[in-house]
């Protein structure tokens, strides 16, 4: 049976790829589209790839809670701050959010006024969010009201490194990440330090050791992982579209080899439909993109004991629209691929 679902936030990247993979699904029927900046304008007016289809003949619409009134899922896709302006009204309505954006991903409250630099004002909402890590919260995810959509940086850096400190493989102190990401990563809003002369050509760090989504890695290791983790965690802007290449490295707790590394990840993966393991190869973007898949790689280093691990995702897919549709398709019951490949 088809679910009616609609978009808030539709106008932005994440909001346009969601919109993209769920006029293809077979069990959604997207009714509304609402993005209050581009109201009464049709979506193939900001995005011709939308032209000749259903989809883009949509018009955004500012959104209200009554407009949502007949809808069975709701997707948010707003910068941080927004979402929980909306969810209280939907979940007290009853309706079923899945949201892309940060504000129910950490259980804290002050967590999130620390690094996302303003007060959360539906904090009593936060225990009923379910973080939305297909590959490790499957079960919570099918009965779930409020979905919370892991980062895209998060998601990166998640999935190589939870089975190897479940399994006490590796330290839990001292972890570092290293990551890099397109552009589209920093939404849609024009903005001069994103511009293409000003990215192409170059690469820089921003927000080291202070970017909102390291509380929520270091969180989620610790709640899946089993043991406290704490991380070093430095995002780069890279000159390229879309797509995310982490690279993590770790002290192991005992010698590991390359096969320990691949026995540990296809143990908890082998049923994973969108994980790959790649060995020692290194992943490239260029693989993901489009896609809803990430890549692992892994190389221990024999001088010094070090292990590192490499991962690629599609920020804008398996880092948040592709995610939040898989996300859905566990929610509604359907399998886990619909629409996604």
């Amino acid at each position: 049976m088809k679910q009616r679902v609609s978009i808030i936030g539709a106008s932005g990247y994440s909001g346009a790829e969601l919109l993209s993979l769920l006029s293809r699904h077979p069990y959604a029927e997207v009714t509304s589209v609402f993005a209050n900046s581009s109201a009464g304008k049709r979506v193939e007016e900001l995005y011709p790839a939308f032209r000749g289809t259903a989809a883009g003949s949509l018009v955004y619409g500012e959104f209200s809670p009554a407009a949502v009134a007949k809808d069975d899922i709701v997707f948010i896709a707003l910068p941080s701050g927004e979402a929980m302006k909306h969810v209280p009204a939907l979940i007290d309505a009853g309706k079923r959010v899945i949201d892309l954006g940060g504000d129910f991903r950490l259980k804290d409250s002050s967590l999130y006024t620390k690094y996302y630099k303003h007060d959360h004002t539906a904090a009593s909402y936060l225990p009923k969010a379910v973080y939305g890590l297909p590959e490790w919260n499957a079960d919570a995810i099918r009965s779930a009201q409020l979905i919370a959509n892991p980062g895209c940086y998060v998601t990166s850096a998640l999935l190589p490194l939870l089975p190897l400190l479940k399994e006490g493989l590796v330290e839990p102190n001292g972890i570092v990440i290293s990551s890099m990401s397109g552009v589209s990563g920093a939404g849609r809003s024009a903005s001069t330090e994103l511009s293409f002369t000003e990215v192409n050509e170059s690469v820089k760090a921003y927000k080291a050791t202070v970017h909102q989504h390291t509380p929520e890695i270091e969180t989620v290791l610790t709640d899946f992982g089993g043991r406290t983790a704490t991380v070093t965690f430095v995002p780069h802007l890279i000159p390229v579209t879309r797509g995310i290449f982490s690279t993590m490295y770790l002290r192991p707790a005992a010698p590991l080899t390359a096969d320990d590394i691949r026995a540990v990840l296809t143990r908890q993966y082998a049923s994973a439909p969108f994980v790959r393991l790649i060995g020692e190869a290194s992943p490239e973007i260029k693989h993901v993109q489009h896609t809803n898949f990430i890549d692992i790689g892994w190389k221990p280093d024999p001088r010094n004991g070090t292990l590192v691990l490499f991962s690629v995702i599609d920020n804008l897919v398996k880092g948040a629209a592709g995610q939040a549709v898989q996300n859905m398709n566990l929610l509604i019951g359907a399998n886990e691929t619909e629409g996604l490949r």
